[in-house]
């Protein structure tokens, strides 16, 4: 009698916990009603939690951009955020270097990216990130390691990446460029950060379990960040279903492969290695005795770090060189025939190309906002006043189009605006109108590297390329449509043809 009434006992205990779920779930979606809406009956609410935005524009960052250049002091209040976003410089600065301890990442941020990024250094404040960023800014300041990095792109680049796009010019085969440039960055950065050579740019295009994980889990992360409440994903999390069940599955694949690397990196050894991870793991003495959720995180942070943003760049660099025929035939005649070796000297020296890789990054930078945490009550320059715990968001989308800070043509493809040194030399602008690398004591640490890889690449392609964008992706009439994600990247990628260039 007892073990028949197992099975009746089990699944009135499952329907009463999928009842009790069901509940929490609805209590959640009412407390986020009472809380929100519709007692917040501003447009930009309204707007944000109905979508009507979409109506008018493609993106949400042209949304904020246009909200942002409506706004006196390029500041606006978006209230089922909880949320302060501003395009204003001297916010910026003000966030970023004057009160930097006062707008720290926080501890809501920290738990939105945290099963992803956990202790990383994209993730933390305080002690922990100092730590990593000084370590991280010796390495990378390294000749050694620049010289080591510099010849595994030049290497991945005429090894893998040129065959590649004139097997498909000779076959007059159409490319997704955004899928090719996201398989350079991932080969790359596995060689330069582990000492790893995952070949996905191989011929045969073989796909890696941890890019896919990864771009799983940076899109899901993303997600939470968007949602008008985080009670919602956290309900999701706790109950184990939707897109939090999927992020799960995504991070334990990530953390698999990630433990993965770096016992074949121990196998390998990490003395008299350049790579980043055996020089994180040799500086801290014994290699063996690193803690190896500590070595993941960093994992974690160098893929988000060199992957994602080199190939978004790339991805929109190319897509506005095929509207722009002109420009690339400048970079080409900056940068010399075949016969002139691309040496890291030699892209240094191309200012031109350097306008022109800076004023992609203007328009889409691949990074499009980042959002810190006020610590307590303070008042932006704006005169804006932002609570305690409140978020603030900089917005280098909307910068970038913002006519107060670029001017009338703001909107218009212009490397030209950069070249105002002697010589018509490259001058870079204030970094807190163009947060693109970040600003202050958070200023990415790696941007040199990651400006070389782009220079490397584009200096080679549009050197023996001519790259036509074909269909709608990323060229129709209006913007090209970004993903929601950590980093930006064209829906439906970017389908493109290949030709020589004729000498």
């Amino acid at each position: 009698m007892d073990a028949m009434g197992l099975p009746w006992a089990a699944q009135c205990a499952g329907m009463a916990f999928s009842a009790f779920s069901l509940c929490l779930v609805a209590l959640a979606v009412v407390l986020l009603l009472a809380r929100r809406w519709p007692w917040c009956s501003c447009h930009v609410c309204r707007a944000y939690l109905t979508g009507s935005w979409e109506r008018d524009f493609t993106n949400l960052g042209d949304w904020y951009a246009h909200l942002l250049r409506e706004s006196p002091t390029g500041t606006v209040h978006v209230h089922v955020l909880g949320c302060t976003v501003t395009a204003n410089p001297a916010n910026v600065e003000y966030m970023l270097k004057t009160n930097f301890d006062n707008f720290p990442k926080g501890k809501t941020f920290a738990a939105l990216l945290g099963d992803l990024l956990g202790g990383g250094i994209f993730n933390v404040d305080g002690d922990a990130w100092r730590h990593q960023r000084k370590m991280a800014s010796l390495e990378l300041g390294s000749v050694a390691v620049r010289s080591y990095a510099y010849k595994i792109i030049a290497q991945e680049v005429e090894a893998r990446l040129m065959p590649l796009l004139a097997d498909a010019a000779d076959r007059g085969a159409v490319v997704d460029l955004q899928d090719v440039f996201r398989r350079f960055a991932f080969d790359t950065i596995c060689k330069i950060s582990f000492g790893l050579d995952p070949g996905c740019l191989e011929r045969e295009m073989p796909m890696s379990k941890l890019a896919n994980a990864f771009d799983t889990a940076t899109r899901l992360c993303a997600m939470r960040g968007a949602a008008a409440s985080p009670l919602l994903w956290r309900m999701k999390r706790l109950l184990n279903i939707g897109s939090e069940r999927e992020l799960k599955k995504a991070i334990r694949l990530v953390d698999e492969l990630a433990a993965a690397m770096i016992r074949e990196r121990r196998k390998l050894g990490v003395a008299n290695s350049h790579d980043l991870l055996s020089r994180f793991m040799a500086s801290a003495g014994d290699a063996h005795a690193v803690d190896d959720k500590y070595l993941r995180d960093i994992v974690v942070s160098f893929l988000l770090a060199g992957r994602d943003t080199v190939s978004s760049a790339l991805t929109t660099l190319f897509m506005l060189l095929s509207k722009n025929t002109e420009v690339a035939a400048a970079m080409r005649a900056e940068a010399g025939d075949d016969s002139t070796p691309v040496t890291y000297e030699h892209l240094k020296g191309l200012h031109y190309t350097h306008a022109v890789l800076y004023e992609n990054m203007r328009l889409f930078p691949p990074v499009q906002f980042d959002s810190k945490f006020c610590a307590g009550p303070d008042v932006l320059p704006d005169g804006t006043y932002v609570s305690g715990g409140a978020r603030v968001m900089y917005h280098p989308y909307a910068m970038g189009r913002m006519p107060s800070i670029w001017g009338a043509d703001h909107g218009d493809f212009r490397p030209d605006r950069w070249l105002t040194g002697p010589g018509r030399s490259f001058v870079p602008e204030s970094l807190y109108k163009y947060p693109v690398f970040q600003a202050g004591l958070r200023v990415c640490l790696g941007k040199e590297l990651a400006v070389t890889e782009m220079k490397a690449v584009s200096v080679a392609v549009v050197r023996a390329f001519d790259v036509e964008v074909v269909g709608e992706s990323g060229s129709g009439a209006g913007a090209p449509k970004f993903v929601s994600g950590l980093t930006a990247s064209i829906s439906g990628g970017l389908p493109v043809r290949i030709r020589r260039v004729r000498n």
